[in-house]
């Protein structure tokens, strides 16, 4: 018999302000390198999903991802919202990583095929989003959800405007 008794997950995070106001003087790389070591905190979304630590380097940053039940949507699955949050993180960060202090990006779209249902049997998977070009006004990046042996469980492809 499966136990009835509620589950409870409790999320802490630090004031995100203290990060946003550090970025206008932090290149993208500097910022995220700057949570990586503890010196600012990471945005609550990261807490809130579950983004485990992460790499960061100029057109690359590397999440890590456990899937657990809170993370479930009524099919005993992680739900695709979970999922594309996971994305479109890397992909941000991703590009956030390659632009200098004072400018700043948001998701003008994107696209996410959902190759593989991950659970709490999944295990430990990894996000890792990739340039793919980047311009004056805007940046096309890419992500993909693997786990250990490199099997792909999501893909998504995203266009960014860059705010200069």
């Amino acid at each position: 018999m499966e136990s009835t008794l509620p589950r409870r997950r409790l999320v802490t995070w630090e004031d995100p302000l203290i990060g946003a106001q550090a970025a206008r003087n932090l290149s993208g790389l500097e910022y995220l390198l700057a949570m990586k070591n503890g010196t600012l905190p990471v945005p609550p979304v990261m807490k809130l999903i579950g983004l485990e630590g992460f790499e960061a380097m100029e057109g690359r940053v590397v999440f890590a991802f456990t899937p657990e039940e809170s993370h479930y949507n009524p099919i005993g699955t992680v739900h695709g919202g979970v999922i594309t949050t996971v994305l479109d993180s890397a992909m941000g960060c991703t590009v956030h990583s390659t632009l200098p202090a004072g400018v700043g990006y948001t998701t003008l779209e994107l696209k996410v095929n959902f190759l593989r249902p991950l659970t709490t049997q999944t295990g430990l998977v990894w996000c890792a989003g990739r340039i793919i070009h980047s311009g004056s006004k805007s940046a096309l990046v890419e992500a993909q959800l693997t786990d250990g042996p490199g099997k792909v469980y999501a893909h998504a492809v995203s266009t960014c405007l860059i705010l200069r």
